[in-house]
Parts: C-alpha cells; structure tokens; sequence
C-alpha cells in the first residue's frame, strides 16, 4: 500500500470534514453577510455614479447638438447670402 497517496486523501478528507464546518460556523456567517452588506453599499454607489454619468453624457450630447444646429443654420445663412450676392451681380451685368 502506498501510504503518501493514503496520507493526502486522509489529510484531504479531514480538512474536507472540518472546512465544512468552518464554512459553515456563525463567525464564517457573520462576515458572509458583512461582505454582502459591503457588497450592496459599493452596488449603490456604483449605481449613483453610474446615473450621475448617464446624465453627463446626456447633457453632453444635447448640447452637441446644439453646436451642430447651430453651425447648420450659419451654413445655411451664409449659403443664402452668397447666394443673393451672385443674383445681385447677375443682376448688375445684365442691367
């Protein structure tokens, strides 16, 4: 009989044994549910910052918008002005 591979099951048998109970222990319980609690605390603050950047964003793009409609319509006005200063020219050379 090979008595190392009998020693490691024996040691992981017991260790299996007793880490059970340690797992399951009331200290073991009391910091699963403070690491939950902690858990849940960084979830919310991850969910403010979150809805914070949400709102960033979307205020950042309206007023890219903003800047692009407002970009268009000096595109557009100064299209039409030159425009008028083509008729007006056209207009004196047939005059």
């Amino acid at each position: 009989m090979n008595w190392g591979k009998f020693g490691l099951f024996a040691g992981g048998a017991l260790f299996g044994s007793y880490g059970v109970r340690i797992l399951t222990s009331r200290d073991a319980k009391t910091a699963y549910t403070h690491t939950t609690a902690a858990v849940l605390r960084m979830k919310d603050t991850v969910m403010k910052d979150v809805t914070t950047l949400r709102e960033n964003a979307e205020d950042i793009a309206a007023a890219a918008k903003d800047i692009n409609e407002e970009r268009q319509r000096l595109e557009d006005q100064r299209i039409i002005e030159d425009a008028k200063a083509v008729l007006a020219q056209a207009g004196e050379a047939n005059a």
